[in-house]
């Protein structure tokens, strides 16, 4: 028997929520476990996954992300919950804040693992960044075990996914798509897509359609920082297009032709994980668990982040060499295929918690 509980996503969040009606579960959730930090609501917060906890009694608190994280534990430590586990699925410990504000969040990282009975990296280089760069954990309590997600869809009725999407943006049968996924966000550093973009344009004859797929904080300060460089818009004219959110991220994925990300800190990447079961040629920043992830050379490109010239070469390769792109795409989607799967996920993870059950 399991409980899902979460918090509550801001405007510019996408929310999960047409996942788990999908599936048929209903999750608990608790509006004052925000994203910002708050004494007040995060005091709140703690209070109810408390009480959550003495109803439901689980033999396992697993938590997920850093707020979540911290009060999720906490609360399961209070409860004196036999079996705690925290997946990392990225860590703020660089490019997020300044030293100080870094250094109090290793430190409690640092506590809450040390009490945890065991920490889930998805990726080897995280569990190394983990491990020996940050130190917040040690090595014989972590397991690597990488996402897993239902691929499958990202094969199925390509041809009329991308037709839809395509007439839907108003985009060419001969412009090539090139999209980035994610929080329009500092972290993702969404002002080097905007100067590649407008490189590249400046580079080729192709005709090229640059979409911006999520929303956020920073999308008032993108639009206007793009709309110096480039067409903004969403008719045939435009060269550069603000989505907002996509649920059906199948449907983007089908109607792209390459897939960027110009982030400067990452844990996996799920939308290059997607990108690449939809056959998608990748171009990307090395942050992060990149290099577990995709093929270097083989599924995609990895340039140094901020090095605007490196990434604005590898798309352009990409964007006129055709054989090159289907090459690309066809390897990713062979790697990706038997390793990011739900199944595999869900029996890595049985084990881990048989082998803390039966240990405890």
């Amino acid at each position: 028997e399991t409980l899902l509980i979460g918090g509550h996503h801001t405007d510019s969040e996408e929310d999960s929520f047409h996942i788990t009606d999908q599936l048929g579960i209903q999750p608990i959730t608790i509006p004052e476990m925000m994203r910002d930090i708050s004494l007040k609501s995060d005091g709140k917060a703690f209070q109810k996954i408390a009480k959550l906890i003495d109803w439901f009694q689980p033999d396992i608190v697993h938590t997920h992300a850093s707020k979540a994280g911290a009060l999720g534990r906490l609360a399961a430590f209070r409860k004196n919950v036999p079996i705690v586990v925290h997946t990392f699925h990225g860590n703020v410990f660089h490019s997020y804040f300044n030293k100080a504000k870094t250094q109090a969040y290793i430190a409690i990282e640092r506590r809450l693992a040390a009490r945890s009975s065991a920490v889930v990296a998805i990726s080897p280089l995280q569990k190394r960044e983990l491990v020996d760069t940050f130190k917040v954990v040690k090595e014989d309590k972590v397991e690597v075990i990488p996402l897993g997600f239902d691929l499958d869809r990202f094969q199925i009725d390509q041809d009329s996914k991308r037709a839809n999407f395509r007439n839907k943006y108003k985009i060419e049968p001969n412009e090539l798509a090139i999209g980035i996924i994610g929080r329009l966000v500092s972290i993702k550093n969404h002002s080097l897509f905007l100067k590649v973009a407008e490189q590249t344009q400046l580079k080729t004859d192709k005709k090229l359609r640059f979409l911006i797929i999520g929303d956020g904080e920073l999308k008032s300060s993108l639009m206007e920082e793009a709309k110096q460089m480039l067409n903004v818009g969403e008719g045939r004219h435009a060269n550069i297009v603000f989505t907002s959110w996509i649920k059906d991220i199948d449907e983007a994925i089908a109607g792209l032709d390459i897939i960027v990300m110009t982030s400067k800190n990452e844990g996996t990447p799920v939308s290059l994980i997607e990108a690449q079961a939809g056959n998608k040629a990748v171009v990307t920043t090395d942050v992060g668990g990149i290099k577990d992830i995709i093929l270097p050379n083989e599924s995609g490109f990895i340039s140094p982040s901020e090095n605007e010239p490196l990434m604005t070469n590898n798309l352009l390769r990409i964007i006129n060499d055709n054989q090159l792109r289907q090459t690309m795409g066809n390897s990713g989607s062979k790697f990706v295929k038997n390793r990011f799967t739900y199944q595999r996920l869900a029996d890595d993870m049985d084990k881990l918690y048989q082998r803390l059950l039966h240990s405890n």
